[in-house]
């Protein structure tokens, strides 16, 4: 019989039967001496019904994985084309902080999920046909807005929503909670995102919704008043405000994209207040900014395409970028 003990072990299962068939008469003193161990090793011995070493592996394991966060990761690594320790970073940060490398690996192994390389020879093997137009290539300063509803937390009287802009070339993001979605916080918002990003904003594109346009009426279609708050703000400024066209909003469809990843983070976790979801997404605003390398910026992270961006064409940029290790913040 194959016998496994554990390398500190000082008896062996033979010693261990000798010791449960000690009479009670002699003490757990004398037997650890006449054995030459000590008295908690025979008391360990002395009473049970076995002689064999019991496994060590703890039976509550904090590194696992529900099903559902499993399909977050499988999906995140799919979608970003992040590497092992980048989406160990994402899943540590929002999924489960006690998760190891080594089981987020074997996760993805056990779930037959293509490596980063096997992905690639799928990207280069794969239809001729995009399913859909890619945009054309643009510079900082094209800006994506939209406004996503958030779910109530218990400790809320009312619905708060997400603001969320996001930069065309660079993938930059800024988001920020507001108690309601009228047009004096869409301008509200527009002006923080001015004031935040690094650049020199050129255009912003939004939906046709009341937030953010006087176009649509219930008579139907007309001309922009001018006098809409939002379209007020991009004037002072000399942005252009562009709209979707009716019917297509996947042409705000890289707002979507992030919107959907946010919907992703909300039905991850439970969260104990409205506070506690703001500090959240704030937490993964950052993350993403900073550490989540895109695909479509050749596996950089947001931040890394905007320092090469202003190194090639300074003139676009209004603030020096740099990686900080908290909040966004330029200089």
């Amino acid at each position: 019989m194959d016998i496994k003990l554990h390398k500190q072990a000082t008896t062996t299962p033979k010693i261990r039967a000798e010791i449960q068939a000690a009479p009670a008469s002699i003490s757990d003193s004398e037997l650890a001496r006449q054995y030459g161990v000590g008295d908690s090793t025979i008391r360990r011995w002395r009473y049970r019904d076995d002689v064999y070493d019991r496994s060590h592996t703890r039976h509550n394991l904090l590194a696992t994985l529900t099903t559902e966060q499993e399909e977050v990761l499988i999906a995140a690594r799919a979608f970003l084309r992040l590497g092992l320790d980048d989406l160990l970073i994402v899943a540590r940060e929002f999924l489960n902080p006690r998760l190891s490398r080594s089981g987020l690996h074997r996760m993805l192994k056990r779930r037959e999920v293509p490596t980063l390389a096997e992905l690639a020879r799928q990207d280069a093997g794969g239809d001729e046909t995009p399913r859909h137009k890619p945009f054309k290539d643009y510079e900082p300063g094209y800006v994506h807005i939209d406004i996503k509803h958030l779910p109530q937390m218990p400790d809320e009287q009312q619905k708060r929503y997400l603001y969320v802009a996001i930069d065309r070339a660079t993938r930059w993001v800024y988001l920020e909670i507001r108690s309601s979605q009228s047009a004096k916080d869409a301008r509200a918002f527009m002006k923080q995102v001015e004031e935040k990003a690094p650049f020199t904003i050129q255009t912003v594109l939004t939906d046709n919704g009341k937030s953010f346009t006087d176009r649509f009426t219930r008579a139907g279609e007309r001309t922009p008043s001018g006098q809409h708050p939002f379209d007020q703000e991009c004037q002072t400024h000399g942005i252009e405000h562009r709209l979707i066209k009716p019917g297509r909003p996947q042409t705000n469809g890289m707002v979507e994209r992030f919107n959907g990843r946010i919907s992703d983070v909300l039905t991850t976790r439970r969260y104990a207040s409205g506070e506690d979801l703001e500090q959240t997404l704030k937490r993964y605003c950052w993350l993403y900014n900073h550490h989540i390398p895109q695909k479509a910026l050749h596996h950089q992270s947001p931040v890394a395409a905007m320092k090469e961006w202003q190194a090639k064409r300074p003139a676009l940029f209004t603030k020096r970028v740099v990686n900080h290790p908290g909040p966004d913040m330029y200089t």
